[in-house]
């Protein structure tokens, strides 16, 4: 789908007299906040203008948009300096060692925010789950699956039976046949990808149990999550590809391997001893 033929905000203006009340209400949230609300999820929007979801998504399509997420790209274009789509902190005349700094303290920052929201009792029935569970399932999808693949191989080398899927077809799939024994690990900055918010949906109705990673805050994926292990990831507003999310995506699921690593006791350890012992054959 094209771009806007003209800004978000001015297009909305103008179709903001004829919306049905529903409609209005979710327009004069975003015309009265353009610069939250690219801070905030669909859900939230959603509880700010007291309408569904599906409301927030059918208002963005009518405006030309591809769902919520392209709606917030339109918006921060229209109130941001074209640089701050690599980084919000960068400015036109910065120079590489400039850059690096700013980089590397947002990186900062969301360890250090996320610390300071992830919950140690959410991780330790995490790590109890997983380690009852008969088989592990991972999802995630764009941004969210190279952090996916790392903790599927992380997974596998403390010993437990876990399985990657990146496809958004084959997650559909695979979430119909999780049953009772099965726990699922969907791994979301946004939590509102339909793609994996469907196959979180799918698994637990499957009777399998979900666990999640995503930004602290409310949406749609949590409502469908039995253990939450929130980042708080200053992610940048104005861009769709992940940066400082993925680095709090990782440090949680360090995090959760190593609470699982010394759950798992010699097994664990034997099972890190057999993979690094194997690992050693592909190096000279």
């Amino acid at each position: 789908m094209a771009d806007f033929p003209f800004a978000a905000l001015q297009r909305l203006q103008a179709l903001r007299p004829g919306l049905p009340p529903t409609a209005a209400r979710i327009a004069d949230v975003v015309l009265r906040l353009p610069a939250e609300v690219i801070h905030m999820s669909v859900t939230e929007v959603a509880e700010r203008a007291g309408a569904s979801e599906g409301s927030v998504v059918a208002l963005c399509r009518q405006l030309g948009a591809r769902g919520f997420q392209h709606l917030k790209i339109e918006l921060a274009r229209s109130l941001v300096r074209p640089e701050q789509a690599i980084h919000e902190d960068l400015e036109p005349r910065d120079d590489a060692g400039t850059v690096i700094r700013k980089v590397f303290a947002a990186g900062t920052q969301a360890l250090q925010e996320t610390l300071a929201v992830l919950d140690a009792a959410a991780l330790e029935r995490a790590v109890a789950t997983f380690r009852k569970a008969r088989r592990i399932e991972i999802y995630g999808i764009g941004s969210a699956a190279p952090v996916a693949e790392d903790a599927y191989i992380r997974l596998l080398r403390v010993g437990l039976d876990c399985r990657l899927v990146v496809d958004s077809h084959v997650q559909a799939i695979s979430a119909t046949q999780a049953g009772p024994g099965v726990v699922t690990l969907t791994i979301s900055h946004s939590g509102s990808s339909m793609e994996t918010v469907t196959a979180t949906k799918l698994a637990r109705e499957a009777g399998a149990t979900t666990v999640v990673i995503t930004n602290v805050g409310r949406n749609p994926l949590q409502a469908h999550a039995d253990i939450v292990l929130h980042t708080a990831a200053r992610e940048t507003r104005f861009r769709t590809e992940a940066m400082t999310s993925r680095i709090a995506q990782l440090a949680v699921v360090d995090a959760l391997v190593s609470c699982l690593a010394l759950e798992g006791g010699e097994a664990s350890l034997s099972a890190l001893r057999l993979t690094s012992e194997a690992l050693s054959l592909k190096r000279y």
